[in-house]
């Protein structure tokens, strides 16, 4: 056993992660998953029981009140078992290959996880969340049949371990081809699931379809479908107008317990609102919809006030305050009142929709905002006012750690929002990010995963922080190319390329490098989440790259995408609603993805409208002829700047005003 996991104590205050610190004080003798943690099972000859959750997670704090912070508990854990905590955002690798084998035997999942497993890792009893009593009987259930029938957990263990390497063989081959046809297919039946009163898909809990809606967007811009725009265009409007959004200071929660989107999982996430600000900024851009503008504006600046840590960006804020979910946002009207007085307390209740009865717990309700008020000063005097009451109530935890893969979703939603609004401090934020970024987590060639405090972590990346990290980069490379970005980002991609390429099935990616450590199986998830798959997210920054560069690199990158894109077109056939970062892809894709060169010289207001007017997927450089591979041959026209739009490697001829590039686009002007 190493010193630093003496037996009979909890060593997480050694941790990185702070989830794993909230449980540094808990008489449960917690280690982190390490080598030695591992071999002290086998050596004790006890089974481990690993607890999986994160820092923001509302029932993963009520199970530590009930049972980790319990001596009783405690006592029966760390009797019976090894005892190993795991903080899913900083090793999703962990997390992925025991979620599946929690729905496997559960037929679902969540978090917190709870799972027993033989010494070498082996699950053989799954579950998510426990009270009390029903926890105490399981750990006795356990202790007993690891003692007395051990044959038996043995014989699950193989069995489970071998339906999970089954799962993991990936989807079927000899998918359709990448064509128009297909997106106008995987579009048709993500609109079949579409709620067409209360907007966005399926019924509750409904979760923001940020994928989705950035698909749709760009399926608009290459078919003119007014089905699609209406879909984007009802969801942006109810989830900007309903309790998910924060009505004060912006920023979206987690997800709607209900269909109306009115009742939220309080939880604020980087990833979600970085995916949601690109999607707005894209819905504001091509439509100049009030609604995404303001949005845009508004979550843009929550990443900056609510999540910034220095230059980077920071994983989440708590459903909980002072232990109640969604204490810091409720108001009530006698509060209102009192806050705004009887006149503007009683406008403040209409605008916002509280109510006597309330729509959240105790009579209190979540703010809303159904209808744009008459009176925009005034509500935006009286929201002033409520943010400045909300600041002094016991406000929820941040997790502090920062993850490579979220900012770079932040970097590149920064850099699209900056072009939406004119707004260059959003830019320069995510200049800062990246710089920071790399600095911090590119140790000797290679990603890690996260930091806390300025000191990165063991944990090696995963596929998507690489792809996602790459993405951002090329964003802000589109925006100034005479910075390194692009080099950075094709550094980045080489690595990807070399480590979690499946080299025996093309086209297929593994979310952990072969260099990794082994786990029970190495995962590989294709479908779109919460956040983008590693392998949709690696499509799109080689997509990207392989016309921004030139030369063998760019073919190789295309020749991957074509691979890519071929090996898991069957999602889109058949689950497209899992595969909505897939579709934004594969838009690009069909459309060659385009691209737009301006010739220029020095600040060009061509190159701005340029900007304003691509479609999603879109890449957009600028500069003088010659100066980058996009530009080679391509000469400013009469002395003045000229924009050439380019389909794959087919270029039309140049165009200067912006009318001319908008019907080039086929897009409004």
């Amino acid at each position: 056993m190493s010193p630093a996991d003496p037996a009979g104590t909890n060593t997480l205050g050694l941790a990185t992660s702070p989830y794993l610190r909230q449980h540094a004080d808990n008489p449960v003798h917690w280690r982190q998953w390490t080598p030695a943690a591992l071999d002290e099972a086998a050596t004790r000859d006890l089974p481990i029981l690993l607890s999986i959750g994160y820092a923001a997670c509302h029932w993963c704090h009520v199970m530590a009140h009930e049972s980790f912070e319990d001596d009783e508990v405690a006592a029966a854990m760390n009797a019976g078992f090894v005892c190993i905590k795991v903080d899913r955002e900083e090793r999703p690798d962990i997390d992925a290959v025991y979620m599946n084998a929690t729905v496997a035997l559960t037929g679902q999942g969540g978090w917190p996880m709870t799972c027993f497993l033989t010494p070498d890792g082996r699950p053989f009893f799954c579950g998510t969340y426990y009270p009390k009593d029903s926890f105490l009987q399981l750990l006795s259930a356990i202790t007993e049949t690891w003692r007395d029938r051990r044959g038996e957990v043995e014989q699950a263990s193989d069995q489970i371990a071998g339906e999970l390497r089954s799962m993991a063989l990936g989807l079927p081959g000899g998918g359709p081809d990448i064509a128009p046809e297909l997106c106008d297919h995987a579009v048709a039946a993500v609109l079949r699931d579409q709620d067409t009163v209360h907007g966005g898909f399926g019924g509750p809990p409904k979760f923001p379809p940020s994928a989705l809606l950035e698909a749709l967007l760009r399926h608009y811009e290459r078919t003119g479908s007014a089905a699609a725009l209406q879909a984007v265009t009802r969801a942006g409007n109810a989830m900007a107008r309903g309790g998910m959004y924060d009505q004060l200071a912006g920023g979206f929660a987690r997800y709607s317990v209900d269909a109306q989107w009115v009742v939220p999982h309080f939880e604020k996430m980087l990833y979600d609102n970085a995916l949601l600000l690109r999607a707005y900024a894209h819905w504001a851009r091509r439509t100049g919809d009030p609604v995404g503008r303001r949005v845009t504006a508004q979550t843009a600046r929550f990443l900056l006030d609510d999540l910034a840590d220095g230059d980077v960006f920071t994983s989440s804020l708590d459903a909980d305050a002072d232990g109640r979910e969604g204490s810091t946002y409720v108001w009530t009207p006698a509060q209102l009142t009192d806050i705004l007085g009887p006149e503007d307390g009683r406008w403040a209740m209409q605008v916002f929709g509280v109510t006597e009865s309330g729509t959240f717990e105790h009579g209190s309700s979540v703010l809303q905002l159904r209808d744009e008020p008459d009176d925009p000063q005034r509500l935006d005097r009286i929201r002033a006012r409520l943010l400045s009451v909300r600041g002094d109530r016991a406000q929820p935890g941040r997790d502090d750690k920062v993850v490579t893969g979220w900012n770079g979703l932040a970097i590149t939603a920064l850099a699209e929002a900056s072009v939406t609004l004119d707004d260059a401090e959003l830019a320069d934020a995510a200049r800062r990010c990246a710089t920071t970024l790399l600095d911090r987590h590119l140790v000797d060639g290679r990603l890690r995963r996260a930091s806390l405090g300025e000191v990165v972590g063991d944990s090696a990346a995963i596929l998507e922080d690489y792809a996602m990290l790459a993405t951002g980069l090329l964003a802000l490379y589109q925006l100034r190319p005479e910075d390194s970005w692009l080099a950075t980002a094709a550094d980045l991609l080489d690595t990807a390329v070399r480590h979690f390429r499946d080299p025996q099935r093309p086209g297929r990616w593994y979310d952990t490098a072969d260099d990794a450590e082994q786990l029970v199986l190495r995962p590989s998830d294709p479908l779109d989440g919460a956040t983008p798959s590693g392998a949709s997210s690696i499509a799109e920054a080689l997509l990207t790259a392989a016309h921004l560069l030139d030369g063998a690199r760019a073919e190789r990158y295309l020749q991957l995408v074509g691979l890519t894109m071929e090996a898991h077109s069957v999602l889109l056939a058949r689950a497209p609603r899992s595969a909505g970062h897939w579709l934004a892809v594969a838009e690009a894709v069909v459309r060659g993805p385009l691209q737009i060169a301006v010739s220029c010289a020095g600040p060009s207001a061509l190159l701005t409208d340029a900007r304003r007017l691509a479609p999603g997927g879109a890449i957009v450089v600028g500069g003088a002829a010659d100066s980058l591979p996009l530009l080679a041959g391509r000469p400013r026209v009469d002395g003045g700047d000229a924009a050439y739009v380019c389909r794959g490697r087919t270029c039309d001829l140049p165009v200067t005003s912006a009318d001319r590039l908008a019907a080039a686009l086929g897009v409004p002007g």
